[in-house]
């Protein structure tokens, strides 16, 4: 029991510890001047452009981790015997990677599917999301800022549901959403940075993002935070191509036929 509770306390705090220093890991980067050359925006507009300043995205952020660490305290609760039951058996690779994948079909589902509904429905997008949409011009954490109805909804309820769907134990549940914690940082990270693993594995990047955080792309590219592939299906698809920047650094520009 003992070393079942220090991995729901792993699974529970290790993402939180994972966004902060990965994040910590793109302020590194973005206060050298070197890395200007790779910015998907002038360093300048993050605070020319962005309605929120950054104490207050920190205070956002942290108020929404308040949030997830009660829930996945009381997840974690619930399923207590199932998964006690899965660490003392044991769990191929085969069966690890097949939670995996389930998990990521399940959040990016739901995230599309609610994501998209803050856009159509006016109350929820004026009221809600549009907070996280004050940050025009994304960067690493920022990724989490959002109105603490819509971090419920879509990130905390979302992780339950891939967690509880997908079956996957406490243990698997570190690996998990602190790989999903990574991939939404990365998404946000405002940079494009040559031979990044994430960005040659998934369509879905900080390029792909950027896109919906313009006023140009508010109505596309809701997929978040693994594939694209519910852009694809349903028409909310907008491709875009790179193109680099008079004075340094690129711009993520919509391809009016891409969707």
């Amino acid at each position: 029991m003992a070393v079942f509770a220090s991995e729901e306390l792993l699974g529970t705090f290790v993402p939180v510890i994972v966004y902060w220093l990965y994040s910590g890991l793109y302020v590194l980067m973005g206060s050298i001047s070197r890395f200007d050359d790779y910015r998907l925006h002038p360093r300048k507009d993050e605070d020319a452009k962005n309605l929120a300043s950054k104490s207050t995205v920190v205070k956002g952020v942290l108020v929404q981790q308040a949030f997830q660490i009660a829930v996945s305290l009381l997840l974690f609760t619930v399923a207590r015997n199932n998964a006690t039951e899965t660490v003392t058996t044991g769990t191929s690779l085969i069966t690890l990677a097949g939670q995996f994948g389930v998990a990521m079909l399940v959040l990016d589902t739901w995230q599309y599917f609610i994501h998209r509904y803050m856009h159509i429905n006016k109350f929820l997008y004026r009221h809600v999301h549009s907070k996280h949409h004050r940050l025009v011009v994304p960067y690493a954490y920022g990724a989490l800022y959002n109105h603490p109805l819509e971090g419920l909804l879509l990130d905390t309820v979302g992780g339950a549901l891939a967690f509880l769907v997908s079956g996957m134990s406490p243990r698997t549940a570190i690996f998990f959403f602190s790989f999903a914690t990574i991939k939404t940082v990365d998404d946000h990270c405002g940079l494009w940075l040559p031979g990044n693993p994430l960005h040659v594995l998934f369509d879905n990047n900080s390029a792909y993002h950027d896109v919906h955080h313009q006023l140009y792309g508010n109505k596309y590219n809701f997929s978040q935070p693994f594939f694209i592939g519910w852009d694809k299906i349903l028409g909310t698809h907008m491709d875009y191509t790179l193109q680099k920047r008079k004075g340094g650094g690129f711009e993520a520009r919509p391809v009016k036929d891409g969707n």
